[in-house]
């Protein structure tokens, strides 16, 4: 049996990095953006001006976290609280259980994944979620 699963574009991965980038200069904080594949695969990138150095490899672990388990980071956020025994999963890996990964979803499906970095947890994830209905829920083409 073959399975059809939707593939993430460069150009739609450029639309959810453009999307990100739009909301965070209206919400005045200065992020990094990585939005990959459903491999984990980096497609786009961005370091907007002023955005901490640590952050590039915290949005694209963000990212990565999404894809390697089909759920937004915060979800990691919560296990750990609840089991802080957990937290040993992320040493030396690049799990990243903080907020700001968010899945691109497409046909029901995990295409890619947005990681973004930079402002509070809070407001990074606000940003991902955002940038991510640009192509979310949007049937494949």
């Amino acid at each position: 049996m073959i399975r059809r699963v939707p593939e993430l574009t460069a150009e739609a991965a450029r639309a959810v990095v453009d999307a990100a980038v739009d909301r965070a200069g209206r919400m005045g904080v200065p992020v990094a953006v990585a939005v990959v594949d459903r491999a984990g695969e980096l497609l786009a990138f961005l370091r907007m001006d002023g955005a901490p150095l640590l952050s590039v490899g915290v949005a694209q672990d963000k990212a990565w976290t999404v894809t390697a388990f089909g759920r937004p980071t915060r979800w990691w956020t919560e296990l750990f609280a609840a089991q802080p025994e957990l937290r040993a999963l992320s040493a030396g890996r690049r799990l990243m259980p903080v907020p700001g990964g968010w899945p691109i979803e497409v046909d029901g499906a995990v295409a890619g994944a947005v990681g973004v970095s930079g402002g509070s947890a809070e407001q990074d994830e606000q940003i991902a979620r955002e940038a991510a209905a640009v192509v979310s829920g949007r049937g494949a083409s």
